[in-house]
């Protein structure tokens, strides 16, 4: 699942000078975060973000040379400003492993929101979700003027996972 994650910022950092900046969302362990790093993004360039105290103690364990915050995503733009982080410009991606799918419309209209506004002009928002539909809806795409494609398919996942790209129209 981690490399369907990264297939959108392929090729990533060495041949794409364009997506060279990511901020994760909902890190939990880090499996992604390690993919990251193995998939050539430099540490100064990732952002990771965790609501739970738990796993933010577990992630600045885990990776201590990265800057792993607490915080809610529906703050994102506050404490990526705090952090710091976007004195170096705007992130040229989001990656997302949080459960959107069971999120009320609100939270994701809070997310998506809060994900472009630290988002380059042509960045992309990274979402893996259960099943094979997109995780937000058509209405609420719509509504920000976002446009879906998928990524990828971990069949091997159980259960199955989609990976889905999102961008401004």
């Amino acid at each position: 699942l981690s490399q369907k994650m990264l297939k959108p910022l392929s090729p990533l950092p060495h041949t794409d000078p364009a997506t060279q900046r990511v901020i994760e969302l909902g890190a939990g362990t880090g499996a992604f975060t390690r993919a990251l790093i193995e998939h050539g993004l430099h540490a100064h360039n990732l952002l990771v973000v965790e609501r739970d105290a738990a796993l933010h103690g577990l992630l600045c364990q885990r990776f201590p040379g990265l800057q792993v915050i607490q915080a809610d995503a529906c703050a994102l733009r506050t404490a990526a400003q705090a952090s710091g982080y976007l004195q170096g410009g705007p992130a040229d991606a989001v990656i997302s492993g949080l459960g959107l799918l069971s999120m009320p419309r609100a939270t994701q209209r809070s997310i998506l929101t809060e994900a472009f506004a630290v988002l380059r002009p042509g960045g992309c928002f990274v979402q893996f979700t259960y099943g094979h539909a997109s995780p937000v809806s058509r209405a609420l795409r719509d509504e920000l003027g976002l446009h879906v494609r998928r990524s990828g398919l971990a069949w091997r996942n159980a259960p199955p996972a989609s990976v889905f790209v999102y961008q401004r129209a």
